[in-house]
């Protein structure tokens, strides 16, 4: 190959750059020009494209977000919207791309790769940590480490007034987030979309628990699992304990990334660069216990990822 892209798409996620530098400088390094693609599947259609050096990347891995930025593009889910897309690229003579996303930011590049037959690799890039086939997504550490450092604050609070707080993170489908966080910061209860929770039950232990002397609880409530601020009115009036909601938002998404997303999202963009520089496509790069491996794309957007019944066991253990 003579000329790569990069794209960053759908929700952004601390370490995104850092993948996008390997890719970047590891092309560089194989001799083959590097395009980087602005606004995500959007960019692609409204020809946002632009050659980058070595010096385009510079600054870069300490820093959250995306460079490249990104958007949603309801376009590029059209034949007409991939059919621009595509000949933007081929304008440039660009023969193959690295796309860092999730589940449906690689799900669209499955579609351009199977329409055009353009080499396609992806990285999981998504906080949610859903991607089938890995074990680590990009952001996801970064993410946690943010909502942790929340719920030890939240904790002081809760504990000075002898309240309940429940804490809304994100996971509109996967609870991921909720449950490791939830664990590492010893809430007391965590609710997660893949498991069903009885609310009476929950607030009867809650009042016995506070009968017994408790000073605080900490509820930790995927927002795909329930209304948090609906569901704290309830418990209120359930247990007569007061009762506060805090909803993270997008502070979940940003800040500079982890070593960890630093060193595993440079490793993913270096393995994705050379992988399409070597010919391979379809591929999407993860990790398995702690290795770098490579999985089927049309695997990786066809099956879906469940939480691990391990984390489930292991909260209400240690609840």
């Amino acid at each position: 190959m003579e000329a790569i892209a990069v794209i960053t798409s759908g929700g952004d996620s601390p370490g995104m750059n850092a993948a996008a530098r390997a890719v970047v400088r590891t092309a560089l390094y194989e001799g083959v020009r590097v395009f980087g693609v602005r606004n995500g599947y959007k960019g692609l259609i409204n020809d946002d494209i632009d050659e980058l050096s070595s010096q385009s990347v510079a600054d870069l891995i300490q820093r959250g977000g995306t460079f490249l930025g990104t958007a949603r593009s309801e376009k590029f889910r059209t034949p007409e919207g991939r059919q621009t897309a595509y000949n933007n690229i081929r304008a440039r003579n660009i023969e193959g791309l690295v796309i860092i996303g999730g589940d449906g930011s690689l799900r669209g590049g499955a579609s351009f790769s199977k329409e055009y037959n353009i080499p396609i690799v992806g990285l999981p890039g998504t906080i949610d940590n859903d991607v089938w086939g890995t074990d680590y997504t990009i952001g996801a550490d970064t993410a946690a480490n943010t909502i942790l450092e929340a719920i030890n604050k939240l904790r002081d609070t809760a504990s000075a007034h002898r309240r309940i707080i429940a804490v809304e993170v994100m996971g509109r489908k996967s609870g991921w987030l909720a449950m490791t966080t939830g664990i590492a910061g010893g809430a007391e209860y965590v609710l997660v979309p893949e498991v069903k929770f009885d609310l009476d039950e929950m607030c009867h232990e809650l009042r016995e628990s506070y009968d017994r002397g408790k000073r605080y609880s900490i509820i930790v409530v995927a927002e795909g699992a329930c209304d948090a601020i609906g569901l704290g009115t309830v418990v209120e009036e359930k247990t007569g304990i007061d009762t506060r909601v805090s909803v993270l938002g997008h502070i979940q998404r940003g800040g500079s990334p982890t070593v960890e997303d630093r060193i595993k999202a440079s490793m993913l963009g270096e393995k994705a660069a050379l992988a399409l520089l070597s010919g391979q496509t379809n591929k999407v790069f993860g990790f398995d216990s702690g290795k770098p491996v490579a999985i089927d794309l049309f695997d990786a957007v066809n099956n879906k990822k469940t939480l691990d019944p391990e984390l489930v066991r292991l909260a209400r253990v240690l609840a």
